[in-house]
C-alpha cells in the first residue's frame, strides 16, 4: 500500500506543478465530512458508495433519525417535550429492530460458514 500512496502523491504534486488545481471548486475551503460513526466501520465504505450514488439505504436514514432523536432528547427542556422525544426515540430504535428480524442475507452467512468450517479445519 505504501507504494501506492506514493504514486497518488507523485500524481498530484504533477497535476499540482501543470495546474491543473487552480481554481477548483470549494478551493481554500474546509472539507465536509460526513458523520458516519453510526455506521459500522467495516461498512462505511460501500455506504458511502451508495450515498455518492444518490442511494441510502433504509437502515443508515434511520439511524440518522435515531441520531437525531437522541439529541433532540438531550435538549429537551421541559416534561411533555422530553416524553415526546422519548416517544419517538422507542419508536425509531423500535423500527430498526424490527427490520433487522425480517431481513435475512444467507450469501453473507454462507460465506462465513464457509470460512469458519475452513479456520476450524473440520465440520462445524
Amino acid at each position: 500500500m505504501f507504494l501506492l500512496d506514493q504514486l497518488a502523491e507523485q500524481r498530484i504534486a504533477e497535476a499540482i506543478e501543470r495546474g491543473e488545481m487552480d481554481n477548483l471548486a470549494g478551493a481554500g475551503k474546509p472539507l465536509q465530512f460526513d458523520d458516519d460513526s453510526h455506521v459500522p466501520q467495516e461498512l462505511r465504505a460501500a455506504y458511502r458508495v451508495l450515498k455518492n450514488a444518490g442511494f441510502v439505504p433504509p437502515e443508515v436514514e434511520l439511524r440518522h433519525e435515531i441520531a437525531y432523536a437522541e439529541d433532540l432528547l438531550a435538549a429537551a427542556t421541559t416534561g411533555n417535550s422530553r416524553r415526546q422525544a422519548a416517544r419517538r426515540l422507542d419508536y425509531l430504535i423500535m423500527r430498526l429492530n424490527a427490520g433487522r428480524r425480517d431481513r435475512v442475507n444467507l450469501r453473507v452467512q454462507e460465506c462465513y460458514y464457509q470460512k469458519l468450517q475452513a479456520r476450524l479445519g473440520r465440520d462445524v
